[in-house]
């Protein structure tokens, strides 16, 4: 069945811009208020509030009210990482938010189509060529003309039960996605909890000094020493030792030539690795690229050493090439896998490669640098430990990475059969 087709304009109550130029800054940013959107929040169909936000004023909030969003406005990027689509859901932390200056929105006339139809639209490739045909690719990839191009787009317009029975069938995939990502969160937190109390406060050596119980099962708590040394500046649990990342990882630079980047390999650049977590979800193909590459393997770990991509750092979810630009590490002993993960994730290490960082254009650290980050190493029967207990966690994160891949791949073959019409579906 063919629907009849609207123009934008003609089912939208507003589509209007982000704010313009330096109507917000760094320097506006405040520690609590209204929430801004920007692109890391458009991953999915739904605007993810997980990354954390930068804030402004109510007052700021209410000057750029044209670029006030709430639930149910659909949010699409037209600079930058153009083409990136996501509507605020109800049950979204906030109910106000604010759009950056590269963002538009539509407001739906929900008497005649749903946001999250209209999300859904733009997600297929009939709706992105569409959305992207007016772009400009001359300097930073832009829409032309965004809002009144926008407008003039006409979409497929089922009837409103139709649209609610699309949304029922392809709802429950991006929610079991959700689901699976919200479950990632929770396991890396737990990791990382138990890495803050293993290896940076030392709770369970601390514990034994004071005559206290760990908490941990006895063959795991008789690992631990039962004294501290050293200075009050560094101390170490009795045994321990200062070393460095390059005691526990090495870098992997295996180059690749245009022959292997023809097979269709994944391929990670720094657009598919996480920001805030540990847990890379996408990749593309070699295929879409050229020039020089590294090969990874399953399990290595993958750090983006160009600022600002120093927050990115993750598991390498399976086997291909990456960007030069991501630097490839190798454990030198299984047991060091998820410790080393850690490490390169974490706040501190990030914050040292900042510092150390050089270039003034595009500044960016280097292996030479990294692997002289001093750390506390403890014994490698701690460390096979803690590989033992978190290692699971870790497999289970890259097993929901792979689910959500299919469940992806699922969603996008049934999507432009419904929203097309192809694919009928019964109302209720």
């Amino acid at each position: 069945m063919k629907w009849h087709e609207k123009r934008i304009e003609e089912i939208a109550e507003k589509v209007a811009m982000g704010p313009f130029g330096s109507a917000i800054r760094v320097r506006t940013f405040v520690p609590d208020g209204v929430p801004i959107i920007s692109g890391q929040h458009l991953h999915g169909m739904r605007v993810d509030d997980s990354p954390g936000f930068n804030f402004i004023t109510e007052e700021h909030a209410k000057r750029l009210r044209t670029a006030n969003v709430e639930r149910g406005d659909v949010v699409i990027t037209h600079r930058g990482t153009i083409g990136q689509v996501a509507f605020i859901p109800k049950n979204s932390i906030y109910d106000r938010y604010v759009i950056s200056q590269s963002q538009f929105y539509v407001r739906c006339d929900r008497r005649q189509v749903l946001p999250q139809f209209v999300t859904y639209y733009f997600k297929t490739p009939e709706g992105r060529h569409k959305l992207l045909a007016n772009t400009s690719q001359v300097g930073v990839p832009s829409i032309a003309q965004p809002v009144s191009y926008l407008r003039s787009i006409s979409i497929p317009l089922p009837p409103l039960d139709v649209q609610c029975a699309i949304v029922r069938v392809l709802e429950p995939l991006d929610e079991k996605i959700e689901l699976n990502r919200r479950m990632n969160d929770t396991l890396e937190a737990m990791v990382r909890a138990l890495f803050k109390s293993w290896f940076v406060d030392y709770e369970p050596v601390r514990a034994k000094v004071d005559g206290r119980g760990t908490g941990l099962p006895k063959q795991i708590a008789d690992l631990f020493p039962d004294a501290l040394t050293g200075s009050e500046v560094w101390q170490l649990p009795g045994g321990w030792r200062v070393g460095c990342v390059g005691d526990v990882v090495s870098a992997k630079r295996q180059g690749v030539d245009t022959k292997v980047l023809r097979a269709c390999l994944p391929y990670i650049g720094l657009e598919h690795m996480p920001r805030g977590s540990i847990a890379i979800a996408e990749w593309g193909s070699s295929e879409e690229v050229s020039s020089n590459k590294f090969a990874f393997s399953k399990g290595e770990l993958l750090f983006g050493k160009l600022r600002p991509y120093f927050r990115k750092a993750g598991l390498a979810p399976v086997s291909g090439v990456c960007s030069t630009d991501i630097v490839v590490m190798c454990p030198k002993k299984i047991m060091w896998s998820a410790f080393a993960l850690m490490v390169i994730s974490s706040a501190e290490f990030v914050n040292y490669a900042d510092r150390t960082s050089t270039g003034t254009r595009m500044p960016r650290t280097s292996w030479k640098t990294m692997k002289s980050y001093p750390l506390a190493l403890p014994s490698e029967r701690v460390a096979r430990a803690f590989q033992n207990v978190v290692g699971p966690m870790l497999e289970r994160i890259v097993a929901n990475v792979h689910g959500n891949q299919k469940l992806r791949g699922m969603r996008d073959l049934l999507l432009p059969e419904l929203v097309s019409g192809a694919l009928p579906v019964t109302a209720k």
